[in-house]
């Protein structure tokens, strides 16, 4: 397996290389498991976090990230859009998301209880890597919807194209990589 290395907030990562395509490659970025990689990059993040109330992610692979950054910061809780519903959840609110690093369209799912959270608040929406920013649009909609105020969009990696986006904060920037697996740009 080939592999991209980086240091991101201050740690050596090696990010295997992973086929979207036959002539494309995205670098895997893993915090789950990484408890020194996910409190440095939630401790980088929060250095230049706007002002917020409380923090959004989706399942599964920003949760440590949004627990590091409520932790850090003195909050008791988060939020995770689910992404199926659960038993306990009443009057759920979703919206449709397509990602690429999943084959099939998903839903994110938040309850009553999530929703009163933002209501009013300045919700902070955190994930590991934003590509296409159609999961972070996907956030950002839940938010609108229960009737919160997007107080900034973060990641700690902005793959591609997502680089050019300029609502958004993140620690590094992540190439696509090309059949010979080098960064494309």
């Amino acid at each position: 397996m080939s592999y991209h290395k980086m240091k991101i907030a201050g740690v050596d990562c090696a990010l295997p290389l992973c086929p979207i395509n036959e002539n494309l490659y995205i670098a895997a970025f893993i915090m789950l498991g990484n408890t020194r990689l996910s409190q440095a990059c939630a401790a980088e993040l929060l250095k230049v976090a706007p002002d917020f109330d409380c923090i959004l992610t989706a399942e599964a692979k920003g949760i440590t990230l949004a627990h590091e950054m409520a932790r850090l910061s003195g909050r008791e809780s988060y939020i995770v859009a689910r992404k199926s519903s659960k038993l306990y959840m009443q009057g759920i609110l979703t919206v449709d998301v397509r990602s690429i690093t999943t084959a099939a369209d998903q839903k994110l799912f938040i309850d009553a209880v999530d929703a009163e959270a933002m209501r009013g608040k300045r919700v902070l929406v955190v994930d590991d890597v934003i590509s296409t920013g159609e999961s972070l649009a996907a956030l950002c909609e839940l938010v609108r919807v229960a009737g919160g105020e997007i107080a900034g969009k973060m990641c700690v990696l902005a793959e591609g194209e997502a680089q050019r986006m300029r609502d958004i904060i993140y620690l590094e920037p992540l190439p696509l990589f090309g059949a010979d697996r080098q960064p494309l740009y």
